[in-house]
């Protein structure tokens, strides 16, 4: 079944979200654990979730993606930012006890100026703190775009994290397509061979969503500019070919463009004419 869905806001509650998603053909769904751009969280509505999942069993709403906010860096120089990332994943985490089954994904996080392997080791140390062998929750590593410090911006930075994870299986990858081009992987004109270099280096059996988005800005570029589907330097074609590829077809895809809601549900119906049955 092709999953698709986009970033919902989460301020009314899990059972508003659900219901959005279903208005506007969604069968999945991506939203912030707290505000992006804050620590702030309202106390989980426990009745809330109950109607969603309900509500969830009965649209066949799978997968949905957690996004942890974007002020989480848990490989900053600063050691008050890391432990203000450590404890907020850990809280979300906790929370997501509630939803089991689903993932929870996260930049990686910036080294600033402290080199990849520092920031690579900050956050494999953070995540051994944090994961627990019950768990019900995947934690995602996202591919980046390499902008400024950004760690991720490879393959292998993320199989060297991975690597030093205790409980790795734990773990997944959310793939965004924006991201790895503007990263430097041609998936213009080497579709297969970048998701044959994935396999190889970190292995498609930790690709757990694909984050579906257009870029502003041609390969290499380092800048995280996502775009509306067709309208960028990917373009329709591509984004359609993704999304039919055999290693990627069953995996979960969730919108980011810039969008307002009736923007996501043209994308979505759009995408489903795509998908090849």
């Amino acid at each position: 079944m092709f999953r698709i869905g986009c970033h919902l806001s989460s301020g009314k509650g899990y059972l508003a979200m659900g219901r959005q998603a279903v208005e506007i053909g969604a069968n999945t769904f991506q939203f912030f654990s707290r505000n992006p751009r804050g620590g702030a969280v309202k106390p989980l509505d426990l009745k809330d979730v109950e109607a969603y999942r309900a509500f969830a069993e009965e649209h066949d709403i799978r997968h949905i993606l957690v996004h942890a906010p974007y002020t989480l860096n848990a490989c900053a120089a600063d050691p008050g930012l890391r432990e203000f990332a450590q404890n907020t994943m850990l809280d979300d985490l906790q929370r997501l006890e509630h939803l089991p089954g689903n993932c929870y994904n996260f930049h990686p996080g910036s080294h600033v100026k402290q080199g990849a392997e520092a920031g690579i080791q900050m956050i494999a140390d953070m995540l051994n703190r944090i994961l627990w062998p019950e768990m019900q929750t995947t934690v995602l590593l996202e591919t980046m775009a390499g902008k400024g410090s950004e760690v991720g911006r490879s393959f292998e930075e993320l199989r060297a994290i991975i690597d030093r994870v205790e409980l790795r299986d734990k773990l997944g990858v959310c793939l965004d397509t924006c991201h790895i081009w503007e990263g430097g992987y041609d998936i213009i004109g080497d579709t297969d061979g970048v998701l044959r270099s994935f396999d190889e280096i970190v292995g498609l059996e930790r690709l757990r969503g694909v984050h579906l988005n257009d870029s502003k800005n041609p390969m290499g570029a380092h800048k995280d500019r996502h775009e509306k589907i067709g309208e960028g330097s990917l373009g329709t074609e591509v984004l359609a070919r993704i999304i039919n590829h055999p290693a990627l077809r069953e995996l979960p895809f969730y919108l980011e463009t810039p969008n307002e809601i009736d923007g996501y549900a043209r994308e979505i119906a759009l995408l489903k004419q795509l998908y090849q049955d």
